[in-house]
């Protein structure tokens, strides 16, 4: 017996059922064109009960665009490129519009390779995100003919650059343990060569002082661990809280406090940078930490590229987006 697959509503089957004409089915669509908004409605919606789908390379060739765009990201782990996908995503997909996700893994070849991939796909515009504020892609994205938008990276002068606001998010952390009461709080970091590291140790500095140090190392619990050592054999007070520079420092933070049967937060608060649930979630106590929002970074980003693409003119430059404070039992 033969298998016979359903016939595939076409355009035709649209203007007979709307009452119009195809070329006016065509414009309702791609709302352009001048028509009363209850026929472009009735013809939309007779289009979404007839299950009807546009031909994705006609609509390309009619508005000479391929509704795709391209995440270039040296984030080979997913940590922040995952969820901003999901906000690109989340941004382009009522607008018919599919991401495709490249990892780069810091490989200059590789990253060219893609790049070469992502124009023979002719997709409309490239976002560029990294693992870190101050990283440029391995080669000049300035010159492709397309729009690029760089999130969580940096970029030539005169683009459009998404990113978190660091130093808000830091200063957060910081006020949220100065209201708990604490008086001797000390900054916990990563490597100095960041820029986000120094842009938050400009905000604690700003708001404690230097009544206590800042400790830069390594982005690992070892380094939270060791730093949690080096406070607490100094011949002063120690800390009655910690501001750590991620969640994995906030982390060896809190298991080498417990070592020392220091209690947390009712003898020392511990709030983290970063939000990685996963983390902050199963530490023990729950870790408070600093939200980037890394969603609202990826759709801010994916809306601007969908701008961009379509011709529309948007002005360069860098916009920082708010942190939040997720509180939860560390402080």
């Amino acid at each position: 017996m033969k298998n016979e697959q359903p016939r595939r509503t076409t355009i035709h089957d649209v203007a007979k059922a709307a009452g119009v004409s195809i070329a006016t089915v065509s414009k309702a669509l791609n709302n352009n064109g001048r028509m009363q908004p209850e026929t472009r409605d009735r013809i939309k919606r007779a289009a979404a009960e007839l299950g009807f789908r546009p031909n994705a390379l006609a609509r390309g060739l009619l508005s000479k665009r391929s509704f795709t765009v391209g995440l270039l990201t040296n984030d080979a782990y997913g940590r922040f490129s995952l969820p901003m996908m999901a906000g690109v995503s989340e941004a382009l997909v009522d607008h018919g519009v599919s991401v495709f996700l490249c990892a780069t893994n810091d490989d200059p070849a590789l990253t060219h390779l893609h790049i070469e991939a992502l124009l023979d796909k002719q997709v409309d515009g490239i976002v560029f995100s990294a693992t870190r504020l101050d990283r440029r892609p391995h080669m000049d994205l300035s010159s492709l003919p397309i729009p690029v938008v760089y999130v969580f990276a940096e970029g030539p002068p005169g683009s459009v650059v998404i990113i978190p606001d660091d130093y808000q998010g830091a200063r957060i952390a910081v006020q949220h343990l100065i209201d708990k009461g604490r008086k001797r709080t000390a900054h916990i970091t990563g490597p100095d060569d960041y820029r986000a590291v120094r842009v938050r140790a400009e905000a604690y500095r700003d708001l404690c002082g230097g009544d206590e140090p800042v400790l830069f190392g390594e982005w690992e619990e070892s380094w939270g661990h060791q730093a949690v050592d080096l406070l607490w054999s100094r011949d002063q007070a120690p800390p009655d809280a910690l501001f750590c520079g991620n969640d994995q420092i906030a982390r060896g933070a809190i298991d080498a406090l417990r070592d020392r049967n220091i209690a947390i937060p009712e003898d020392v608060s511990v709030v983290g940078f970063d939000n990685w649930e996963i983390v902050a979630e199963q530490t023990r106590p729950p870790l408070t930490t600093v939200d980037m929002g890394m969603k609202e970074l990826g759709r801010q980003a994916g809306l601007a590229v969908l701008t961009l693409s379509k011709g529309q003119s948007m002005s360069g430059g860098t916009r920082k987006l708010p942190c939040s404070l997720v509180v939860r039992q560390s402080s």
